[in-house]
């Protein structure tokens, strides 16, 4: 089913349900895959997500690093880190390796945001959810879960 998104709030609202239902596997980190094109919402969802996990830094795209890192000291979360990795430059799920990919992996503490999953899907688990992000012409977006 998909679920309008026509604001930021709108956004912000359906990370805060995304993540209230949100639980850690049990045999490793917690792979969430984000696919849409860009300006879809992939980044805009991770950081609201950062915000509710508590993240304090600044969330931004790692397309030009890759992959970030975000470490939060929160009681009441169910992750000690929010990996987040921007694929679109990669070319194979091989160039996942040197991000250390396989040892994030193994880690339940870890919650993992992958945007751009088709062009690594070689090396990829299957995710715990896959979001699709949709614009519309009328400057609105859609979300939906697998």
């Amino acid at each position: 089913m998909k679920k309008p998104v026509k604001t930021l709030e709108d956004l912000d609202a359906e990370a805060a349900i995304f993540m209230k239902d949100l639980a850690p596997e049990e045999s490793g980190a917690t792979l969430i895959s984000l696919s849409g094109e860009l300006g879809a919402g992939k980044t805009a969802f991770t950081k609201a997500a950062a915000k509710i996990l508590g993240v304090e830094e600044l969330v931004n795209s790692p397309t030009f690093v890759l992959e970030k890192i975000y470490k939060f000291e929160s009681p009441n979360s169910k992750f000690k880190r929010l990996v987040h990795i921007d694929a679109y430059r990669l070319e194979s799920g091989g160039d996942l390796a040197p991000l250390g990919f396989d040892e994030l992996m193994l880690d339940a503490g870890n919650l993992i945001f992958i945007e751009w999953p088709e062009k690594v899907k070689d090396s990829l688990p299957a995710p715990a959810k896959h979001i699709f992000f949709e614009s519309l012409s009328d400057g609105s977006h859609t979300i939906s879960y697998d």
